[in-house]
C-alpha cells in the first residue's frame, strides 16, 4: 500500500493525476506542468509536501550531536533560524540533504527527505551522542509550501504575523494562520520567494482549502511534483537520489557553501577536507544542447571525441527558457564553461556544452 498525505481526499478535486513517488501517492499534477511552473514563477503556486520527514532533537547534547553529523555550523544559529546542511558517511558522500531548523536552546527540529525517513533516523541512532534525545514527528506533521512572487500578499490575508519582515532561512515558530497553529517558515525549493507552512495533520486540508481561497485573486495554483521538480531544477537545487546519493560528496555537487571545514570535527570530514585541498575528481555542471535532444537523467556524457566522463543527473527541456538543459556529473577536466560535450541519447552522441548554473535566477 502506497502512503497517502492527509491532503490525499482533496487531490482529485483539482483534476491530480497520482504517481507513486518513493513509496508515498502524490500528485505529479494538476493543470499541467508547465501551467503550475508558470505560476510559480509569475503569481504562486500551492504544494503538499507532507510527505517530507520531521524529527525533533533535543537535549543538553543536540548541538554537538548535530556538529557530528551535519556539514555546516549549528552552532551559527539562533533561535528562528534555520540552515541548509547534509549528513555524510565517512566516505564523504552524502546520507541527506536537509533543513536544520533551531526552534530554542537545546532544541531543533530537523525536515529530512520521505524516501530517506528510515535510513536517516537509524544513521542518528547509531551516532546519538549522550543527554540528546531524536523523536521522529513526521506521522503528526503536515507541511505546505506557498510559492511565488505573489506568496507574501496571501499570506498576509490570512494571519497578523510580521512575514513582511521575515527574512529567508528565518522563521516563526507559533503563529497562527486563520486560527490554525503553525511554524511559518521564508523557505522553498523553487527558487522564488515562499513561505513552508508545517502544521498539525489534522489541520492540512483547512489550510489547504483557506489558502487557495485566499490567493484565488492573486493567480495561485494547485501544484504538482513535476513543477516542483522543474522549478527546482532550473534554481540547481539538488534531488537527492540525482545530484546528490551516497556515491556523490557535497564538493563535488558543488555544495561548498554548506560545508563549514572550520567548525571541529564532523563525519566526512577528512575526506571533505582532502576533496577540498586536490580537488575533486568529478564537478557537477551545467550543460545546454546544442544540436537537438533533451538530456534527461542518467544518460551518457562523453568528449567531443567520445571518451565516457559521467551522466546528465536532472535534464529536461526549460519551462521558463524553452532550452534543452541538464545537470551533469563529469569529469572535472573537462567542466570549464564553453567546453563541447557529447550526449548519448537514443543510440546517438548529440552535442551540447558546458554552461553556467543555476540556469533561473530571481530578480531581487
Amino acid at each position: 500500500m502506497l502512503k497517502r498525505t492527509p491532503l490525499f481526499p482533496v487531490y482529485a478535486e483539482h483534476g491530480a493525476r497520482v504517481i507513486d513517488f518513493g513509496g508515498w501517492e502524490l500528485p505529479v499534477q494538476f493543470t499541467g506542468i508547465q501551467k503550475e511552473h508558470d505560476a510559480v514563477r509569475q503569481q504562486a503556486g500551492l504544494f503538499d509536501v507532507s510527505h517530507m520527514g520531521e524529527v525533533r532533537v533535543a537535549g543538553d547534547g543536540a548541538l554537538p550531536f548535530l556538529q557530528k553529523i551535519t556539514t555546516n555550523d549549528v552552532s551559527k544559529l539562533e533561535a528562528g533560524q534555520c540552515q541548509y546542511s547534509l549528513m555524510c558517511y565517512p566516505d564523504g558522500g552524502v546520507v541527506d540533504d536537509l533543513l536544520v531548523y533551531k526552534l530554542s536552546e537545546n532544541n531543533y527540529m530537523l525536515v529530512i527527505n520521505a524516501s530517506n525517513i528510515d535510513k536517516d533516523l537509524a544513521w542518528m541512532q547509531q551516532h546519538l551522542t549522550d543527554h540528546t534525545e531524536i523523536t521522529n514527528i513526521s506521522d503528526e506533521t503536515a507541511m505546505l509550501a506557498l510559492q511565488g512572487p505573489h506568496a507574501e500578499l496571501i499570506l498576509a490575508k490570512l494571519t497578523d504575523a510580521p512575514i513582511h519582515t521575515l527574512k529567508t532561512f528565518r522563521f516563526l515558530p507559533d503563529v497562527k494562520v486563520s486560527g490554525i497553529n503553525a511554524l511559518l517558515s521564508r523557505t522553498g525549493y523553487t527558487g522564488e520567494d515562499g513561505f513552508e507552512l508545517y502544521i498539525d495533520q489534522k489541520d492540512a486540508v483547512q489550510l489547504w482549502k483557506l489558502l487557495l481561497e485566499a490567493g484565488g485573486d492573486y493567480g495561485l495554483v494547485p501544484a504538482g511534483l513535476g513543477a516542483r521538480d522543474t522549478l527546482r531544477f532550473e534554481a540547481r537545487l539538488p534531488l537527492y537520489g540525482q545530484e546528490l546519493s551516497k556515491d556523490v560528496s557535497p564538493l563535488e555537487a558543488g555544495l561548498n557553501y554548506f560545508v563549514k571545514l572550520d567548525k571541529g570535527d564532523f563525519i566526512g570530514r577528512d575526506v571533505i577536507a582532502g576533496q577540498k585541498a586536490n580537488g575533486t575528481p568529478r564537478k557537477l555542471v551545467g550543460i545546454e544542447m546544442i544540436d537537438r535532444g533533451i538530456p534527461r537523467p542518467h544518460y551518457q556524457v562523453f568528449t567531443a571525441d567520445g571518451v565516457p566522463i559521467g551522466e546528465v543527473t536532472t535534464g529536461t527541456q526549460s519551462p521558463t527558457f524553452k532550452t534543452n538543459v541538464g545537470l551533469a556529473l563529469i569529469d572535472s577536466a573537462y567542466s570549464p564553461l564553453g567546453t563541447e560535450v557529447n550526449v548519448e541519447i537514443r543510440g546517438a552522441q548529440v552535442k551540447a556544452k558546458v554552461v553556467a548554473t543555476p540556469f533561473y535566477k530571481r530578480k531581487p
